[in-house]
């Protein structure tokens, strides 16, 4: 074993306790169903067996797991599943057949990681929702997620392949010809006016539901009008385009729908146009720091642009620009931004 390496087995489910009484016995017996019904075949193999069948180390075996977001188990835990050995031996043959080198899949796999954990956590929490609406009890719910899980898994599975290989082809189009050391983007930074306030005069469900508003609205702003959302943050939306119109745009709209929202605090926007550090399906660097120190300075229901995507827009008829007095962005030094307004607005 690898000196480096902390103790335990392969990434895989949570590991059980000591047994306790016939109640506890019962509920693990659940549990462990239940985790079945989710892989949707039996658990049978330990760490040492899975990494043997791959033909790799346990060591080596491990940094992937790890990269794909799985916590260590015992060693003598029978945890793994055939999908599990199948999963190992492609990570490996990625590497023995040249297509990446071991840094890149360790790459590809974090993300992987980080992307479906967000995706498994999201739809864990609204399953939970059903079945509080449909007021089953605690003790019922593993059985309920069992028969929830034999219903919805092979349909999210098909979903799941289907999306990234959309967003696969879309995002391999985008930068195929692009020399990705010189990217340079307009990058938005959007975000609610008095969130942390707010947060703590509304209940958590009013909160919850308050954020599923804001992202979802944001998301089909900025997708329908031409751009790409990065990520967002609760209180706030991430997203770039290729052209300094398409992300004005994107700001006015976000603005607009949501001053008109029932309950919505106030949104304000920063923008600056520039080159990116593109890395892994998040952007980085100085362009879009700066937007996000616009947005920090920007009024409730403004839109702060530096003066370069200002320059950007220069003729459109779309906007009016007006220059605002020279500002302190924090790290940067100072420059004089511009307000970006519809041109029919007064």
């Amino acid at each position: 074993m690898h000196g480096d390496e902390p103790a335990g087995g392969l990434g895989g489910g949570p590991t059980e306790g000591p047994a306790g009484g016939p109640a506890d016995g019962l509920m693990n017996g659940l549990m462990s169903g239940l985790t079945e019904a989710f892989l949707r075949e039996p658990r049978r193999y330990t760490s040492h067996q899975v990494a043997d069948m791959a033909g790799v180390p346990v060591y080596r075996a491990r940094r992937f797991w790890r990269a794909l977001g799985f916590p260590n188990v015992p060693d003598e835990a029978v945890e793994f599943t055939d999908s599990d050995v199948e999963a190992l031996r492609t990570l490996v043959g990625m590497v023995a057949s040249g297509v990446y080198d071991e840094e890149h899949v360790l790459l590809l796999a974090r993300s992987l990681g980080r992307a479906t954990t967000r995706l498994a956590e999201s739809h864990a929490e609204l399953g939970v929702e059903e079945l509080d609406q449909a007021g089953v009890p605690l003790a019922e719910r593993p059985r309920a997620w069992r028969r929830r899980a034999e219903l919805v898994v092979p349909d999210l599975a098909r979903l799941l392949v289907y999306a990234w290989q959309r967003q696969l082809a879309a995002a391999a189009g985008r930068i195929a010809v692009q020399d990705m050391s010189a990217v340079r983007l307009a990058v938005g930074f959007a975000d609610l006016v008095a969130f942390t306030r707010l947060s703590r005069q509304i209940t958590g469900g009013e909160l919850a539901r308050l954020i599923d508003r804001f992202e979802g609205r944001s998301a089909d702003i900025v997708t329908s009008s031409g751009g790409r959302v990065v990520k967002t943050l609760g209180d706030s939306v991430l997203f770039v385009s290729d052209k300094a119109h398409v992300a004005a745009e994107i700001a006015l709209r976000l603005v607009e729908t949501h001053a008109r929202g029932k309950d919505m605090p106030e949104l304000r926007v920063g923008l600056a146009s520039g080159p990116v550090i593109w890395r892994m399906g998040d952007v980085f660097g100085t362009t879009v720091n700066l937007a996000s120190r616009l947005t920090a300075l920007s009024l409730p229901g403004t839109i702060l642009a530096d003066p370069q995507l200002a320059e950007e827009l220069e003729g459109d008829r779309a906007f009016r620009l007006r220059e605002v007095n020279r500002l302190s962005v924090r790290g940067l030094g100072e420059l004089a931004p511009y307000t970006v307004m519809r041109a029919e607005s007064t």
